[in-house]
């Protein structure tokens, strides 16, 4: 049996940069993709894939923007040194053996969710994602593991539920009513993360909240009924793409440990 290992690319790269407090510059940008390299090369030694897929957002609007024209807007754009650098260093991994995948209008986690599930469905063998963003996390639901490389740990079901009060199934549920800062997902007005986790416990689903909002007389309730279409729009926006058109097999993604 085989072993995926699916790096967020930019989760890593982002966090190595913004973790030096100088100034954006092209010499930042060159250490941070060195360190970053190194923490590739961790990833691959330390979890001995047969599989890698490095996955990186293109960059742009995407399928999320069309949806709603909000989505991102909070979000600062990348160093223009970072990203003038990127091309050279996916030209690093090449030469390394691995197989840099970025789409157009694509974000790398749906390329994430589509190749870790089709790895699964196919019961090709383990599947680990590697990456701190939540909205991966749900993939956990479906039998991969999440792997923190910045605290060396594993995140698995019950990580999952101490930390956010749902199992993984539910996490796009939670995010769809609790909204999602970082992405500009707007979520339900007067639902925060306690408030999401108790309704999902008490009605399981989104369906089975609204089917039950007619009778909750708070004010949670009448932003629920309110706030239906925000609701169901939101869960579009944190839910993973499962069905993209990736572009590589599975030979392409191959590790070559020689």
């Amino acid at each position: 049996m085989g072993r995926l290992l699916a790096i967020d690319g930019l989760n890593i790269v982002r966090r190595v940069y913004e973790a030096s407090p100088e100034p954006d510059s092209d010499l930042k940008a060159e250490i941070a993709l060195r360190h970053a390299l190194n923490s590739f090369r961790t990833l691959i030694n330390g979890h001995e894939p047969t599989h890698v897929l490095p996955a990186f957002d293109f960059g742009g609007s995407t399928w999320r923007h069309a949806l709603y024209g909000g989505y991102r807007e909070s979000r600062a754009p990348m160093p223009a040194p970072l990203r003038a650098a990127l091309p050279g260093f996916y030209a690093t991994l090449e030469k390394i053996g691995l197989r840099p995948v970025s789409l157009p209008e694509v974000e790398a986690d749906d390329v994430i969710g589509t190749v870790v599930t089709r790895w699964l469905n196919e019961n090709r063998g383990e599947a680990v994602v590697a990456s701190t963003d939540k909205d991966l996390h749900c993939l956990i639901a479906d039998g991969a593991r999440v792997w923190d490389h910045f605290r060396s740990e594993w995140h698995d079901a019950a990580w999952v539920e101490n930390k956010w009060g749902v199992p993984p199934a539910q996490l796009p549920d939670l995010l769809a009513l609790m909204g999602d800062a970082t992405d500009s997902v707007p979520g339900v007005s007067k639902v925060g993360l306690k408030t999401a986790a108790r309704l999902l416990r008490t009605y399981g689903t989104l369906d089975g909240i609204m089917a039950g909002a007619g009778i909750l007389k708070d004010t949670v309730g009448e932003a629920l009924r309110k706030e239906r279409d925000m609701l169901y729009l939101s869960r579009q926006l944190v839910q993973l793409k499962t069905d993209v058109r990736v572009g590589v097999s599975w030979n392409m993604l191959v590790w070559d440990k020689s």
